[in-house]
């Protein structure tokens, strides 16, 4: 319920703050606020003793996610070697999806203790977050930002001597005060729409677009459906979402190693074709299932009614999900047919599972090592410093609006337009997606920021 949803609007508010303030008062200032409000929320919403404590405590770790999630790229990609920034950028994808793994299997292990366990699942969370504060005042500020905002030179200059040496200090110092030789007004939101910026504007809303509308989300939060509707059972089909996580881990793993060896550039190619082809495949597996009603299959339906009314198709096999809905809805009335096409449809369906489990794990490496981690390190590079505060929480908000309205859409398409329409739709999209890519996108690979800038902007 909504109990859930209002860290999504959390998130939501937090990209469009974490910008500006981290323009204001400083990347590490901006995470150091963040891992109070992860801390603040965590610890609130385990003890609090009324739902509106409870839900004013998750808005507020929603507001640090979506700074988090914006904010720490930033800072990876301005204090980072070119050579290492995109392995590094991605570090912060693979922090992403270990996270989401130890929450699953702590949640696991607290789920059974005594009294109200979602206290501890949540109020745990406090632990990881504490270290992630006191860990930040060790990191030093972007040396960046220190001289774009600051002119702080010789702080700067300490900073990346730490870093590279101090011959990379002083090539990185020239290369960051060229672009800062002419002296440009802060940058507003009405900059954004400027002409020169368009092509910065159409790759990262873009690529923003892409990440979600290809159906990641819905994939990772629907999949024990989506093995559901392919015939497996409930404890199968949560088996095979966790083997979807891993492989999500695995592959993300495998993009940082690439990412600065082959570049952005054709690890998105690559990764979107091979996200084509898989939701392709699943499309094909759902495409050619049949649904038999036989003694077997009825006595599979829980529901006495349904099963009386649908006692009449025994004997009948159908080639796809309108033909059935078609004969099922004759027989059912509205709220029936409701039940059968949430609860009862998994009992009739024949199909290859295996195709499925193949199609949606090859789908889920490919954007593991392209969309996934790509689209922050792409996201993280291409924005100039006059303008990069404002266009991230852009991006950020319209890549989170995205993404939840494709979590709220999906179980619709699953049960109105049937899986495969869905998967087809999905398959089109990433399809454009590989078009967008080999139109609109530059390789940033081994390019200063600096360099990324004026091919972007300058030339």
């Amino acid at each position: 319920g909504f109990s859930v949803g209002c860290v999504v609007f959390g998130a939501m508010a937090g990209n469009l703050l974490a910008g500006p303030v981290a323009d204001k008062f400083g990347r590490k200032n901006t995470l150091i606020v963040v891992a109070a409000l992860f801390t603040i929320s965590a610890t609130w919403s385990a003890l609090a003793t009324g739902y509106t404590e409870f839900i004013i405590a998750r808005i507020i770790g929603g507001i640090g996610i979506g700074g988090a999630i914006l904010i720490a790229p930033i800072y990876i990609a301005e204090i980072a070697p070119p050579k290492l920034r995109g392995s590094l950028v991605s570090f912060n994808q693979l922090n992403i999806v270990i996270g989401i793994s130890v929450a699953y299997f702590s949640n696991y292990f607290l789920i059974n203790m005594e009294g109200e366990s979602w206290r501890w699942m949540l109020g745990v969370e406090a632990i990881p977050a504490l270290i992630y504060f006191l860990s930040l005042w060790t990191v030093p500020k972007s040396p960046r930002w220190l001289i774009q905002k600051l002119n702080k030179i010789e702080l700067a200059r300490k900073i990346l001597s730490r870093i590279g040496g101090e011959e990379y200090a002083e090539i990185t110092i020239q290369e960051i005060q060229r672009g800062v030789d002419k002296k440009e007004e802060k940058g507003k939101l009405a900059d954004i729409l400027k002409s020169k910026y368009a092509t910065i504007m159409i790759i990262a809303l873009g690529i923003a677009f892409f990440q979600q509308i290809t159906g990641i989300n819905a994939i990772f939060y629907y999949a024990p459906t989506i093995f559901e509707q392919a015939g497996g059972s409930t404890d199968s089909s949560f088996l095979q979402a966790i083997v979807v996580g891993l492989t999500n881990l695995v592959f993300t793993l495998v993009a940082i190693w690439l990412i600065d060896r082959l570049g952005r550039k054709p690890l998105l190619l690559i990764g979107t074709t091979c996200m084509t082809i898989a939701l392709l495949m699943a499309t094909y597996a759902f495409n050619s299932a049949t649904y038999d009603f036989n003694e077997t299959t009825l006595e599979k339906v829980n529901d006495q009614d349904v099963k009386m009314a649908l006692a009449e198709l025994n004997g009948n096999s159908y080639d796809g999900q309108a033909v059935l809905f078609e004969a099922v809805q004759e027989r059912l009335n509205e709220a029936q047919f409701l039940v059968f096409k949430r609860n009862e449809i998994t009992n009739f369906i024949q199909i290859n599972a295996t195709l499925v489990l193949i199609a949606i794990l090859l789908y889920v490496a490919s954007f593991a090592i392209s969309l996934g981690p790509v689209m922050w390190t792409l996201i993280s590079e291409i924005f100039p410093s006059k303008i990069k505060g404002i266009a991230i929480s852009v991006v950020g908000f319209f890549n989170s609006l995205v993404s939840f309205s494709v979590t709220q859409v999906f179980p619709w398409e699953l049960s109105n337009l049937g899986p495969t329409l869905t998967f087809a739709i999905y398959a089109l999209l990433s399809f454009c997606a590989i078009l967008f890519v080999y139109k609109f996108v530059i390789e940033t690979k081994g390019r200063t920021l600096e360099e990324v800038e004026e091919l972007l902007i300058r030339n």
